[in-house]
């Protein structure tokens, strides 16, 4: 799987274009993309996931699997949308602003499944298709959990409002991808 691999400096940078977009638009202010680095890591068009987090719950996730952009624009825009768009939560409040963890997943383009043993827990993410049905796990949420490679499959079906086991439905399509993952607490940023 392909991708330029991210250094210290290019998460640190990220991670304030991340919260300094939701910083502006809380404030009812324009968004100004700082310079980014001359880094190619950071210039490439990458698919990006932004999760919040409020006191280690759960508080927004959003993501595109498609770099149209570079990831440090991809990822000011899935910040936005995890903070004010995501259908599961109401929009962030400005008071929650300096409670919220975030963290960044930045993926590797999406590659099909031909046999599921060939998926690693904890490396790959999966993205599974059947008609109008579409699900998404990130390769983090496996570990969490301590899943195995089938329940993360079932997990993936579940998500995508399917019945556990879907995945072996030969109308199912099961891609993969990695992803870098990172964060930062809310403490010592911004």
């Amino acid at each position: 799987m392909a991708g330029e691999q991210l250094s210290k400096s290019d998460k640190k940078f990220l991670l304030h274009v991340a919260r300094e977009a939701i910083r502006s638009e809380l404030a009812g202010e324009p968004f100004t993309m700082p310079a980014p680095p001359a880094s190619p890591a950071i210039n490439q068009s990458r698919g990006a996931f932004v999760t919040l987090h409020e006191h280690g719950q759960l508080r927004g996730c959003i993501g595109n699997f498609v770099g149209t952009k570079p990831l440090y624009e991809t990822v000011a825009d899935m910040a936005l949308s995890a903070a004010f768009h995501d259908p599961r939560f109401q929009p962030l409040r400005p008071e929650e602003f300096g409670e919220i963890d975030l963290e960044i997943s930045a993926l590797t383009p999406l590659e099909p499944v031909q046999d599921v043993e060939s998926i690693e827990v904890g490396v790959h993410g999966i993205y599974l298709m059947n008609g109008p049905y579409r699900g998404v796990l990130l390769p983090q949420v496996a570990t969490e959990y301590g899943w195995d490679r089938y329940t993360f499959l079932d997990q993936t079906c579940v998500k995508a409002g399917m019945a556990p086991g879907c995945w072996r439905d030969p109308g199912t399509q099961i891609l993969v991808f990695s992803a870098e993952v990172f964060g930062e607490k809310s403490e010592g940023l911004i």
